[in-house]
């Protein structure tokens, strides 16, 4: 069955007019993240990245080219935590959001 729509483009088109959505999707990404889902957090981080700032202005952002962070996030990429952490606070700040940490009993 074909999409009529690709899954990128109706990303894009939500967090275009949905603040909570795009502050959902990072949130996803951080949960994935620290919860060990390296893979699902990185495409989830990738997602937010498309369908918000982009990877050009976060590159701009981030003194980094925007193919290595393309890398990073992609199936095969193995990011430091020093760039995983930059690349996060970076969408915090250009999304007007603040991610935070609760500890609850497992």
């Amino acid at each position: 069955m074909a999409l009529t729509r690709a899954f990128k483009e109706t990303v894009k088109a939500r967090a275009d007019v949905d603040a909570a959505f795009r502050a959902a999707l990072l949130s996803e990404a951080v949960e994935l993240l620290l919860t060990g889902d390296l893979e699902g957090g990185k495409l989830v981080l990738r997602d937010t990245i498309n369908a918000t700032i982009g990877f050009e202005d976060l590159a701009a952002q981030l003194g980094k080219s925007p193919k290595s962070l393309m890398r990073m996030v992609g199936p095969a990429g193995n990011p430091t935590a020093e760039n995983l952490f930059a690349v996060i606070s970076h969408l915090q700040d250009a999304m007007g959001v603040q991610l935070s940490v609760h500890s609850a009993a497992a």
